[in-house]
């Protein structure tokens, strides 16, 4: 897996020169998955889009990434990782020019999909150009720079958001990409040694690939589309019916291909398994809280872009906080206790923001976000560390393209059934009042299915006479925060049982297995 090119090998010094490319260049992957949350409120009042949209326009992004990462691994092993880093990196520079042009919410959810595509080639590259740098130690602990300017680039991004968003506009959340994309693509090129597989098939998997994109894509659109047209909707059954058939069809697929897209002997090593089921939750939980506690502190207690993404920067502490112990309990004491613990610790900072309501102190809620933080941190060296190096050789690309493509659908669906819950939730609480209000059934809607400070929200409430106005403005408020803190506490025991599961699954010390030329000689 990791055969640099005979004519380029990294000397110490450019190691760790090549590492802050590829780390950056990873980076603006993991600061385009996070910024677009701050900015809805904006993007809703100059489209006048209702929810279901810009949910569209956040998870696009995600969703084509996830879709696409485990073919992308496999480009890079038989074309050159550095080589895929780099034209995912053009992509994603060029892509990120039609969402900053985009006239419509149309125009900017085929920007962020097709941003995907470059960001699908990125990560696996950026962590497979890792191992052969590194090794021993140096190797753990690039991982674990690796992963703090993953979650770095996660947690911070709504904070940046809100700076750019607010001083400079929304669309330059796209714009500076072109000049980050130069930067890396230069330190890459000048820095970083090539690296392929020798012994890659050209082969791809086609029926593999399609069999499991489609079946992302149908269940993130059912539970997209899921709140608002109903969840009884022949569509929605359809859809989340075609999940099930698609996944099978997947898995059958991939047991009798010569040549599968998912080689199956990778889900017989448990600390794999351990690890995948770590990063799946951590993404899916983090993803959701943080879109939702950004439009939370927006729509009820009235923060600004700026402020609302500041607000989130104690996560960002927690993580930076976690990582080096993550990464030192994972050297001596091998990934599980680790990865137990920070989703254990990540529950408990979930379970503080479940007592969330509309007088909940922000100290509060700062603290819940450093535990948060400081649990996923501690889990996030370990997975990584174990996902790429404590792998086969022959199938150490198609590990890393699992272990983004789960960090990308437990993103996405992080978003898609926390939003969704915490709609149902606060349509629940607030119909009586709704429908005694006088909006017409049209507006109720749109009241149900924005609440992001949007025109068409604002416009439904202000036909309203001021007594009944303030009232429907407290119901749907509290309803609100009753919604997204019961979501935080769905997380919370989801969260509780991952940590279980790992627990059992992952091995007290996780064991290289041994490769498949090892065991046929």
């Amino acid at each position: 897996m990791t055969e640099p090119s005979p004519e380029q090998t990294a000397t110490p010094p450019h190691r760790w020169i090549s590492l802050f490319g590829i780390c950056a260049t990873a980076g603006i992957v993991w600061l385009a998955f996070a910024d677009l949350g701050v900015a809805i409120p904006r993007i809703a009042d100059e489209f006048d889009s209702n929810f279901s949209m810009l949910q569209w326009a956040n998870n696009a992004f995600s969703l084509v990434t996830g879709a696409l990462v485990i073919a992308a691994g496999k480009f890079g092993d038989l074309f050159g990782r550095r080589l895929m880093l780099q034209v995912g990196t053009v992509l994603l520079a060029v892509f990120s020019v039609v969402a900053a042009l985009s006239p419509g919410v149309g125009w900017l959810i085929l920007g962020r999909g097709l941003m995907g595509i470059g960001a699908a080639l990125i990560l696996p590259a950026s962590l497979a150009l890792i191992p052969p740098e590194f090794s021993g130690r140096a190797q753990t602990a690039a991982f674990g720079i690796w992963q703090a300017v993953a979650w770095g680039g996660l947690s911070a991004g709504p904070a940046i958001s809100g700076f750019v968003t607010d001083g400079l506009g929304w669309r330059w959340l796209f714009w500076l990409n072109l000049p980050l994309a130069v930067l890396t693509l230069v330190v890459v090129r000048l820095t970083t040694p090539e690296s392929r597989d020798p012994e890659a098939s050209g082969h791809i998997d086609w029926p593999g690939l399609a069999s499991i994109g489609l079946a992302v894509f149908a269940l993130l659109y059912a539970l997209t589309e899921g709140p608002s047209v109903g969840w009884g909707d022949p569509r929605i059954v359809a859809l989340l019916a075609a999940t099930v058939v698609l996944a099978v069809a997947w898995y059958l697929i991939e047991r009798r291909a010569r040549l599968p897209l998912v080689d199956l002997r990778l889900f017989g090593i448990r600390a794999y398994n351990g690890a995948l089921t770590a990063n799946l939750t951590m993404n899916l939980a983090y993803a959701g809280l943080s879109f939702l506690l950004v439009l939370w502190l927006q729509n009820v207690r009235g923060y600004s872009a700026v402020e609302a993404g500041s607000l989130m920067i104690p996560a960002t502490v927690g993580v930076f906080l976690g990582i080096p112990i993550g990464g030192a309990l994972d050297t001596r004491r091998g990934g599980r206790p680790p990865a137990t613990v920070g989703l254990a610790v990540a529950s408990a900072g979930l379970t503080a923001l479940a007592l969330l309501d509309t007088g909940t102190p922000i100290a509060v809620i700062a603290a819940g976000l450093l535990v948060v933080g400081f649990g996923l941190g501690l889990v996030s060296t370990p997975v990584a560390n174990t996902a790429v190096g404590e792998v086969p050789a022959d199938l150490a690309g198609t590990a890393a393209g699992v272990f983004k493509m789960s960090s990308m659908l437990g993103g996405s669906l992080g978003v898609a059934v926390l939003t969704a819950l915490a709609r149902e939730l606060t349509a629940r609480e607030a119909s009586g009042v709704l429908e005694e209000s006088g909006l017409s059934e049209a507006e109720i809607t749109r009241v149900r299915q924005t609440l992001v400070n949007s025109d068409s929200y604002q416009e439904a409430i202000g036909t309203l006479p001021p007594d009944i106005r303030g009232e429907v403005v407290r119901v749907a408020e509290e309803s609100f925060s009753l919604g997204v803190a019961d979501a935080m506490g769905v997380t919370a025991l989801l969260t509780l049982l991952a940590a279980v599961v790992v627990f059992f699954v992952w091995p007290r010390r996780a064991r290289r297995a041994p490769s498949r030329t090892a065991r046929e000689a």
